[in-house]
Parts: C-alpha cells; structure tokens; sequence
C-alpha cells in the first residue's frame, strides 16, 4: 500500500531539493554589495519622496481581510452551479440558507461600521 505513494514522495524530494540548490546556488553565486542606491526604497519605477514608512490604519486591514472573505465565500457558488441541475431542490435551498448566512454577516458588519473608511 505505501508503495503507491513512493513517486509522490520521490516528486516531493526533488522538489526541496531544487529549493536548496536554488537558494544555495543564489547565495554563493550572487553579489552582495550594499551600495546606498540599492538600499533606497523604490516602487512603482518612482523614487520615493517623503517618509518611506508610515503607519497604516488598521481599518486598512479589516476591510482588506473582510473583502478576502467574502471574495472566497463567492467562489462556493461556482460548484454549487455545476451540480445545480443534478441535485435540484436540495441544492436551492442549501444555496439560500448558505446565501442568507452571508446577507446577515454582510448586514451585520455594515451596521458595525467595518466598512466605514473614514
């Protein structure tokens, strides 16, 4: 039985092993030579002006993590409507206690004020 998964183990070897040489072949190989024009911040192809760090809002985030799930609750429904004929009533009514359940949170942290970016 164990001898089923030997090339998935044999598949996982060489993958850390490419990963080790990758990282070791980058170190030994490559140049560290810290100049202050390699230190400098750069994004967006533009040198930065200003303060480079800054607090950001924690609201930021909340909204960030909040849009993260409900963006993946929305990807349950693309199943559901692959097997939505197949399984008829069930399915319906598993999709609307399922959709209900995300009104009522969506309807709760809006009340709460989560979205609120001021």
């Amino acid at each position: 039985m164990l001898i089923e998964y030997l090339p998935i183990l044999i598949f996982i070897a060489i993958a850390c092993l490419f990963a080790v040489f990758a990282v070791a072949a980058s170190y030994f190989l490559g140049q560290r030579k810290a100049s202050p024009i390699k230190q400098a911040p750069y994004e967006c192809g533009m040198p930065t002006t200003g303060a480079t760090y800054r607090r950001i809002p924690i609201k930021y985030y909340i909204i960030a993590m909040l849009f993260l799930l409900f963006d993946i609750e929305v990807v349950f429904l693309y199943p559901w409507a692959v097997i939505f004929k197949e399984m008829k009533a069930f399915a319906f009514v598993s999709m609307a206690v399922f959709i209900g359940i995300l009104l009522i949170a969506y309807i709760y942290i809006w009340k709460k004020g989560a979205l609120e970016w001021e």
